[in-house]
């Protein structure tokens, strides 16, 4: 079977597995636990079925730091808590067609989405290893960039989150002084990254689909335009919109 096809057919039993964790455990959100998971499941399956490389290995260490992290970092926000807004609010506004409609636009979306973000990394895979150069290394270092603001970004809003004086406040603090989701910039930020390193891969250029997927969902589909609408109306909000960058860490002006 094809490589590209079987990776596909496990991604969409691995998304049917977590629909289906969805309805014993009665809360959608645990599809954001599976998203980051997902990403380090096909790439290290994306490497045992093809080409071992040590570009396949840099790759899927990237991958599977950050999607550790961003799995563990939700697990431990939503631990103990209520089912995420958004979830709760498709489980009232879909009313009999909530399972139909939660495998088809939660889980098996979602899954689609994952497939067309990680074609850098499988397509590394696919293709002779050669050895470490230039974009290499500029992508490491844009990853690692991008991997400081998501990682710290999320840190800063967590220990604000945390202080009972701050309820009902708007973090205004650190990087978020500077971006008014900096931990999206920092998602984006990775992936384009790692989309560089598959540029030292002769005909890598298609896998930019990758970075353009994730980049196109959280600015304008179901990252930053979701938060922003649960705020806009409040004063303090908007005061902070004027001031501060929407996407790309700038002076706050």
């Amino acid at each position: 079977m094809n490589y590209y096809l079987i990776l596909a057919v496990i991604l969409f039993c691995y998304m049917t597995f977590w629909f289906i964790l969805s309805i014993v455990k009665k809360r959608n959100d645990i599809a954001d636990i599976a998203w980051g998971l997902g990403f380090i499941l096909i790439s290290w399956l994306g490497l045992y079925l093809a080409n071992s490389s040590l570009r396949g290995l840099l790759v899927n260490l990237l991958v599977t730091i950050w999607g550790t992290r961003l799995a563990w970092h939700i697990y431990k926000r939503n631990l103990n808590k209520h089912e995420d807004y958004r979830y709760a609010a498709w489980r009232k506004e879909w009313g009999n067609l909530f399972f139909l409609r939660s495998y088809l636009q939660v889980y098996l979306l979602q899954g689609f989405f994952l497939y067309l973000i990680i074609q850098p990394v499988i397509f590394i895979h696919n293709q002779p290893g050669g050895v470490l150069g230039i974009f290499d290394l500029i992508g490491l270092f844009g990853w690692g960039i991008g991997f400081y603001f998501e990682s710290t970004g999320d840190a800063q809003l967590k220990k604000f989150i945390s202080d009972p004086t701050n309820k009902g406040k708007l973090i205004k603090t650190g990087l978020w002084r500077y971006s008014r989701h900096p931990n999206y910039f920092g998602e984006v930020t990775q992936w384009w990254g790692i989309f560089i390193i598959a540029l030292s891969v002769s005909g890598a250029l298609f896998t930019i689909i990758g970075p353009l997927t994730i980049t196109t969902l959280i600015l304008f589909v179901s990252g930053i335009p979701l938060l922003e609408k649960k705020y806009s109306g409040r004063p303090d909000w908007e005061e902070y919109k004027k001031k501060t960058s929407v996407f790309i860490p700038l002076p706050p002006k």
